[in-house]
């Protein structure tokens, strides 16, 4: 797991030269969640050495459930309640961050998603921030007109963007952003927490997934590929873990498509490796992706692979070795890799 410092040149000491105290880092995100970016972050916040950097975790939302649950021990955490930019909330707490920004003293802050980045970078500028760091960790895929206006107006306020593949870089490029503000920090993924256990191929043999209930995952297609396995294969099980807001359109299509006992939405899963070492196959039906934290995880746990080529996907994997990679939206083309793997453990 990589770990990412603008490092501002304090008084009293040369570009480049160790600071004489640790460097004061407020990380915003919307709010927290057991998907990819999130977890890494929390990873990052755990694993930061104290003496080099302090963090600070701000939560634009963060007052649901789960945020609260997730709230990492290992530093302060500012939970700011805004669910709407464009409301009086989003302005009171744009003053009450800036505050807290200069109170604190904060060097970095480092920001995640669009509405964190839209409020974030405007308001460290505001409060004198010496430095401010973007990550991007996906193509732009959800990127609408409103979403690019706003980006160039906040790109001056930016100092470096970070994405976690090459693609990601292109995609940022051809926004318009200097590739010298760009920097490429590919994921990481704790291998020790994955064990290496053989899938058994047994009955049922177990084909899942790790994603967020969201169109770009492409969870409508794995269900629809399904719905053309189990009609050929009786032993088969479906499982997907995680939650998000296309859940009530996913379970209508299982019903449509008659797969209630044959296809689960496990909802949110607190531990992805031992749901990795149940499943015989991975799959990542996703329609784009830069680096998939989900992808990284299935490889590290040595599970045998179905994913479509987006992203990174061709980089990491060495299609036809032990793992398959089919064009995105071709929902035949995904049956039939799952198949050959069903036909040939």
């Amino acid at each position: 797991m990589s770990v990412f410092v603008a490092r501002p040149v304090r008084q009293g000491t040369a570009s480049g030269e160790a600071p004489s105290s640790p460097i004061r880092v407020a990380y915003l995100i919307d709010r927290l969640s057991r998907a990819g970016t999130e977890m890494q972050l929390l990873g990052i916040i755990r694993s930061l050495d104290r003496s080099q950097v302090l963090p600070w975790l701000v939560l634009l939302d963060g007052e649901d459930d789960e945020s609260q649950r997730l709230a990492p021990a290992e530093c302060p955490v500012l939970r700011l309640g805004v669910r709407s930019l464009a409301s009086v909330r989003a302005v009171r707490a744009a003053w009450r961050l800036a505050r807290w920004l200069r109170r604190n003293r904060i060097d970095v802050v480092q920001t995640y998603f669009i509405d964190s980045t839209l409020f974030g970078v405007a308001v460290a500028r505001w409060a004198g921030v010496r430095r401010v760091v973007r990550v991007r960790n996906n193509l732009g895929y959800w990127l609408t007109r409103r979403h690019r206006w706003w980006n160039r107006m906040i790109e001056a306020g930016i100092d470096v963007t970070l994405t976690n593949s090459q693609a990601g870089r292109e995609s940022l490029m051809a926004e318009g952003i200097p590739p010298e503000r760009i920097v490429v920090m590919e994921n990481g993924v704790e291998i020790e927490k994955f064990a290496a256990a053989p899938p058994r191929f047994g009955n049922p043999l177990r084909i899942g997934a790790i994603a967020n209930l969201r169109p770009v995952k492409g969870l409508d297609l794995l269900i629809r590929a399904a719905a053309e396995l189990t009609r050929k294969y009786d032993h088969l099980l479906f499982e997907v873990a995680g939650e998000g807001p296309q859940r009530e359109e996913l379970e209508r299509l299982i019903r449509e498509l008659g797969l209630e006992s044959r296809f689960i939405l496990r909802g949110s899963v607190s531990d992805i490796p031992e749901f990795l070492a149940r499943l015989d196959i991975a799959v990542l039906p996703s329609r784009s992706e830069s680096l998939s934290n989900a992808l990284l995880e299935a490889m590290a746990s040595g599970r045998a692979i179905v994913a479509t080529r987006v992203g990174a996907a061709s980089k990491l994997i060495d299609d036809g070795v032990e793992r398959l990679l089919v064009e995105p939206e071709d929902v035949s083309g995904l049956a039939r890799a799952m198949e050959f793997m069903v036909q040939h453990p």
